[in-house]
Order: C-alpha cells, then sequence, then structure tokens
C-alpha cells in the first residue's frame, strides 16, 4: 500500500463537541477508502505529537480553520512542510480560511477530495518569531468586546441585593440607545509599513488599518488604508516579498489567531513553502 493510501486523521476535539455526526460520516468517508488512523488529541501539545509520530501517513484535519492553521505551524516549525501535503475536512464553526484556499464544503465532499484530489503548492507567510500565515494578516485585528467592569471593593452588587439587579436593568434599558448611537469605532493606529524597504506610510499619517496576504506568485499582497476626514482616503497598495510594521504596541489578526502586542514584525514570503490537497 503507498503512503498516499496511508492516512493520519487528526480529529480537533472542537470539532467532535461541535458537530460528532459531521465527523463520524468524515471518517467513514475516509475508512472506506484508505489505511486510516486516528487520533483524538485533547489539547495543542497531543495535537503536535500526533503528527510529528505520522511516519509515512498523509495527514489528514478534521477541524475548522484554528486546527488547520495550527497542523500547518506544527510541521513548518518541525520543517516538515516541504515533505507533505496537508489535507483538512472543516467541521466546527469557522471555516472562512479553508474556503478561500478551495477547499469544499461539507463532510463528504472535503473527504472525497482527501482520497482524489491532488497537492498543490501554496506561498506562505512566515514572521520573524516563527509564525505562519496561510490567508489573510490584519492591522489591527477586529476587536472583542470590551468585559464587564468589576465592582469597586465595597459596593453592593446585584447578587447581594435582588433589588439592585431590578434598578440596574431598568437604568440599562433606558440608557441603551444613546450608548449605542455614540459609541466610537476603532482609533486610527500610527504605524511604520515598509514593503520590501520601500516606505508606505510612517508615523505622523494615522492608517484605519493594514492588510497583507500571501500571493500566488512570491509576492504578498499589502494593502494600507490611510485615515482620512471626510471622503475616504485612497488605500496604497503593493506588492512585495517582505512586509515590516512597527510603531507602539500593536496587534495583529493573522488568519484565526490575533498575535502581539508588539513594536515591529517583519513577514516574508515562502514561496511554494506549503501544500494542500484540493479537488482536481
Amino acid at each position: 500500500m503507498s503512503a498516499r493510501d496511508q492516512l493520519l486523521v487528526v480529529i480537533d476535539p472542537v470539532a467532535r463537541r461541535t458537530d460528532g455526526e459531521s465527523v463520524r460520516i468524515a471518517k467513514d468517508v475516509l475508512g472506506a477508502g484508505a489505511a486510516v488512523r486516528i487520533c483524538l488529541p485533547e489539547g495543542p501539545e497531543e495535537f503536535a505529537k500526533s503528527l510529528a509520530r505520522r511516519g509515512a501517513r498523509r495527514p489528514v484535519v478534521i477541524g475548522d480553520d484554528r486546527a488547520l492553521l495550527r497542523a500547518v505551524t506544527v510541521l513548518h516549525r518541525e520543517r516538515e512542510l516541504g515533505s507533505c501535503a496537508v489535507s483538512v475536512v472543516p467541521v466546527g464553526t469557522a471555516h472562512v480560511l479553508s474556503r478561500s484556499l478551495g477547499v469544499p464544503p461539507g463532510a463528504v465532499a472535503a473527504a472525497r477530495a482527501v482520497l482524489e484530489g491532488a497537492e498543490r503548492r501554496l506561498d506562505l507567510l512566515v514572521d520573524d518569531s516563527d509564525g505562519v500565515v496561510l490567508g489573510h494578516l490584519r492591522i489591527p485585528p477586529v476587536g472583542a468586546p470590551a468585559p464587564a467592569p468589576a465592582p469597586v471593593s465595597g459596593e453592593p452588587t446585584a447578587d447581594a441585593h435582588p433589588w439592585l439587579r431590578t434598578c440596574q436593568s431598568f437604568v440599562r434599558t433606558l440608557a441603551r440607545p444613546a450608548r449605542v448611537a455614540s459609541a466610537p469605532g476603532p482609533a486610527p493606529a500610527r504605524l511604520r509599513v515598509e514593503a520590501d524597504g520601500v516606505l508606505m506610510v510612517d508615523l505622523d499619517q494615522p492608517v484605519e488599518g493594514v492588510s497583507v496576504s500571501p500571493g500566488a506568485d512570491g509576492l504578498a499582497q499589502v494593502e494600507v488604508r490611510p485615515s482620512s476626514v471626510g471622503a475616504a482616503a485612497q488605500a496604497l497598495r503593493a506588492r512585495a516579498r517582505t512586509v515590516t510594521v512597527s510603531g507602539a504596541d500593536f496587534r495583529y489578526r493573522a488568519d484565526a489567531v490575533v498575535g502581539g502586542p508588539v513594536r515591529t514584525r517583519t513577514w516574508s514570503v515562502r514561496t511554494g513553502a506549503w501544500g494542500l490537497v484540493l479537488p482536481e
């Protein structure tokens, strides 16, 4: 039996919890067409160990975008991306990345692509901390809702006084329209962005955001959206092999993961650095 017919199927714990039926269907389809070894890791460490012990088997991830990103990151750091192609069956809550890369939706179609598809080599963005970007990098990332403020020490709480909960709820109801109407958007960032050493924007020009994505020809696509008052400012675009962003502490979203804060970070394109099995 060839290595192509031997699969290491790593099932992400989130997929098992959120959609066990799709996981079962994918396992059945894969098991009917290849020799399958199933791994059920409970966390990132077990996930990484499963991939490290795959031997000659092709790795198949059943999970969401985070699981795919985790698998590629592990193989990249083990310097194994060049010797194997990754397959994914999207199961879970987030499939935007896998679909943008060409993976078919649905457990049956994706599992059949694992068995019948072909490897396609794709470019990869690698940063100076050995992090990877498969699809898209955004600065700043989409913000998470602010946590509710903790009560001041000595202040009465709703749990201690049920009548207080009623009053608080009533006040929130009255205040909600005003809060929504006046909620400010994210403040512009001050960043220095260089593409292959050429300055695109400096710290004196606030920007609404920066996006970087690997292309298909060894060059990253870079877009900087300057902040403006009134009419929208024209976006600045470039294609480059390396992109450096610096400034005050900033965070960034690399695919499904938020990184930082950092003061400077450089991303470089690795041409054809990883392989993904896609329908022919």
